[in-house]
């Protein structure tokens, strides 16, 4: 069993599925081929570093993990990506059959550009969200990428906001002046790298520029706009790890460069970032946790279906999927009794954890249909039903999260999304009581 042929594999499902995404129409085209990039960084380079390196593992470096070293990184990486290679299969031939059906339907305008409320509320809600950030930040409450619990769920809470306006006014502003455009989008790039690294999480940076690859997949493509996405993401990438490298100060700092320094020098700047794309750890748990025996059917449904209620009208504890993957999958080869964090388990490794390669292809169908959900959902006329698709392009969820995770994480939105509903609804009487001050102006049109 050969580990470089299985990545071959992967990559080569990867690569499909980013050529059939070309032939998509629509924002979904811009999603797939990220969630083929999200992957490749997983799934590909990760092995392929381990592969060449073979790090002995040390305290302070996830990159390699003591499983994979134990049975050997050619053997290791083969038998934990086997599942994985199925799944992106699996996924692949449903991209394709998904481009070949919709490959000549026209693209669905976006409501919201018809919307003169739109981007107001969404610039209310960036107010209120950069409000609840500064008062994290400030108060130390200001929670971190695995974190369990927050420490201040109300701050936390109104932080959310800032994140979905930021996307939604990068995706749907259209000043006039070009340059002001060029200044906004910037401002608003900036405080996504900023918080990204406030919270030690890739997810807000890679939202950003997820929002901004949509964006012009909206108002047509060339070759500077490619190249300016392609750039953007790079510097992200690497800003991300210049930003970080500011928080390890002293001792942390000296024995963060002689971990990195067992890696070849070219390998080194991307090393901070390589260690937070960690699917193939989650894979490693899947693999010696076996398929099947973890949840049963009637369990997910039950715990995905009390995942959109809010707990406090709930009345319980409700299901903490990345919590329970943490103790109970990873637990059982690793062990976990004195950590307590959240994990991303991803879809085709939760899948076959839960049942075998059925339950990959299981996940693999649910993870497509909520991307073609959230593709139409930005098109959608109801401020709502596009908030909860602008909250899941900063999210996760279609890239490392399964059924429950993502059911999870949609529970959480619709929250955000009433909350969002209620702003608009007070920006959008504000502008009609403003505009019958001057006479024969029409009133706005209602648009929930």
């Amino acid at each position: 069993m050969n580990g470089s042929a299985t990545v071959a594999g992967v990559a080569a499902a990867l690569l499909v599925i980013a050529v059939a995404a070309l032939w998509v129409p629509g924002v979904a085209r811009v999603f797939l081929i990220a969630q083929a990039v999200f992957w490749s960084l997983s799934y590909v380079a990760r092995p392929l570093v381990l592969l060449a390196v073979r790090p002995e593992p040390h305290f302070g470096d996830n990159v390699p993990d003591p499983r994979l070293a134990e049975l050997g990184y050619d053997r290791g990486i083969a038998l934990a990506l086997q599942h994985v290679v199925f799944g992106l299969w699996v996924y692949a031939a449903l991209v394709v059959a998904y481009a070949i059906w919709a490959h000549r339907r026209p693209q669905r305008r976006a409501a919201a550009l018809d919307d003169p409320d739109f981007v107001p509320a969404l610039v209310a809600l960036y107010v209120l969200g950069m409000l609840g950030r500064a008062a994290g930040t400030a108060s130390g409450s200001a929670g971190t990428a695995g974190e369990v619990d927050s420490a201040n769920p109300m701050l936390a809470f109104l932080a959310v906001p800032a994140s979905i306006a930021a996307i939604g006014l990068i995706i749907f502003l259209r000043p006039p002046d070009p340059r002001r455009t060029a200044v906004i989008l910037g401002a608003l790039l900036v405080g996504e790298l900023w918080w990204s690294s406030v919270v030690q999480s890739k997810t807000p940076i890679l939202g950003a520029a997820l929002a901004l690859a949509i964006r012009f997949s909206m108002i047509g493509w060339n070759r500077r706009t490619a190249l300016g996405v392609a750039g953007i993401g790079v510097l992200g990438v690497v800003g991300f790890g210049w930003l970080q490298s500011f928080k390890s100060t002293g001792t942390a700092a000296r024995d963060a460069a002689s971990v990195d320094a067992i890696y070849p020098a070219n390998v080194q700047p991307f090393l901070s970032i390589l260690r937070r794309f960690d699917l193939l750890e989650a894979a490693t748990d899947a693999l010696f946790y076996g398929p099947g025996g973890w949840l049963t059917p009637s369990e997910v449904a039950q715990h995905a279906s009390l995942s959109l209620i809010p707990a406090p009208l709930l009345g319980l504890e409700k299901f903490q999927s990345g919590t329970a993957w943490a103790d109970e999958v990873r637990g059982a080869s690793v062990d976990m009794s004195t950590v307590t964090v959240s994990l991303a388990e991803g879809n085709f490794n939760e899948g076959y954890v839960l049942g075998g390669y059925l339950g990959v292809v299981v996940c693999a169908v649910f993870t497509f249909a909520l991307l073609l959900a959230w593709s139409y959902s930005l098109s959608s006329r109801w401020f709502p039903v596009v908030v909860l698709g602008l909250a899941i392009t900063g999210a996760s969820t279609l890239f490392e999260r399964g059924i429950l995770g993502s059911m999870e994480n949609l529970g959480k939105f619709v929250q955000t999304a009433v909350l969002a509903w209620l702003v608009y609804l007070v920006v959008e009487e504000f502008r009609r009581t403003e505009s019958c001050v001057v006479p024969g102006e029409m009133e706005s049109q209602r648009w929930v």
